[in-house]
């Protein structure tokens, strides 16, 4: 039995990308993975020893200053970002949910450790593992994000495969993610670190590296790995993803190598009990028609969500400044650069042909 992945399918040194730019996604909707983001904020966004950035009620506010910023410079930037939040998880995802939230635990307690014996590098290390997203913070960021403007859509299920169906739909024009599974729902085009681009400290080292929005096209990773969509849900089935754990030992190359022989996913079961001699589990093939059928939103209902609306300045004060603290001129100053470059755009090109 592999080890689950628990951020996803693991194919980077598979896929075909290519550096792009804020200049170059001026005016582009991008639906954004609302989890897998709000995550990175909760990560990076955090006090010196490592504890959570909170206001004077003791509240967590990472969450909120990563949405309200990095987005203020993405709408400013002419970028328009939809943000898609998970719905009910499949039942086969239940031992990734439980294998995330064991490593949460053994994280809190070597963060604890590590803060009581001042070793400020491991202490920091670890309390990023320790990131919870709670109910109460995804509704906060619903409501900042509709003082913003932003529209929201709530995914039936996983919120990459409908971020991936706006995308396939022309509803918009990339999925905003760290993670790959949406080549696997279907995607056409993936955009990785639209909100963590600047300079990214290398895990272990006193290191920084340059990081910029980088495109990954499915059609081009299929031509580059000579295979076909559905054999790219094999090899991720392989190797593991949040479905199921892959086959220990089988890394993105093996895993080409074999799918690249198969005709169906029944080949691929076969040669893992033959040649391999590991047994898949039953909803194996239940993992293969979720990739290429999963439940989402469609039709005009999810069209009128897509609506962008004027910033509501007031209620954004009201909201980050008199409720959790944040600072008035900051936000004065990024709320009226948003009600401008709105007013700006609608004047110019029209509410319907804008947004």
């Amino acid at each position: 039995m592999g080890e689950l992945s628990l951020m996803g399918v693991s194919i980077s040194e598979l896929v075909a990308s290519s550096p792009t730019g804020f200049k170059q996604l001026a005016g582009k909707k991008i639906a954004i993975d609302a989890y897998n983001t709000l995550y990175q904020f909760l990560t990076s966004i955090r006090q010196a020893d490592g504890t959570p950035l909170m206001d004077s009620k003791g509240n967590p506010t990472g969450h909120l200053s990563g949405t309200f910023y990095r987005n203020s410079k993405l709408l400013e930037a002419g970028i328009r970002p939809i943000y898609v939040f998970d719905g009910i998880p499949p039942d086969m995802k239940k031992s990734t949910l439980d294998a995330r939230k064991e490593m949460k635990l053994e994280a809190e307690e070597k963060f604890r450790l590590a803060r009581e014996q001042g070793r400020e590098e491991d202490a920091r290390k670890y309390a990023a593992r320790t990131t919870r997203l709670t109910k109460a913070m995804i509704e906060e960021v619903k409501e900042l994000l509709g003082c913003m403007g932003i529209p929201c859509i709530q995914a039936p299920s996983e919120g990459e495969a409908q971020a991936s169906a706006l995308v396939a739909n022309g509803l918009a024009y990339a999925v905003g993610s760290q993670d790959f599974d949406s080549l696997l729902f279907g995607a056409p085009l993936l955009l990785r670190n639209l909100s963590v681009s600047g300079k990214r400290k290398v895990p272990g080292k006193f290191e920084f590296v340059e990081v910029g929005p980088e495109l990954v096209s499915l059609s081009q990773t299929l031509e580059k790995n000579g295979i076909e969509r559905r054999q790219l849900i094999w090899l991720g089935i392989l190797i593991g993803n949040d479905f199921g754990s892959g086959i220990k030992g089988i890394g993105p190359k093996k895993a080409l190598k074999i799918v690249k022989e198969c005709k169906a996913l029944e080949d691929v079961v076969q040669y893992a009990k033959t040649e391999l001699k590991y047994d898949f589990p039953e909803n194996v093939f239940e993992i293969e028609r979720f990739f290429l059928e999963p439940p989402v939103l469609k039709g005009s209902d999810v069209e009128l969500a897509l609506e962008f609306k004027a910033p509501d300045r007031q209620e954004l004060e009201k909201f980050l400044c008199d409720k959790h603290d944040f600072s008035h001129e900051r936000v004065e100053r990024a709320a009226e650069a948003l009600v401008k470059k709105f007013n700006d755009k609608t004047e110019q090109t029209g509410l319907g042909q804008w947004f």
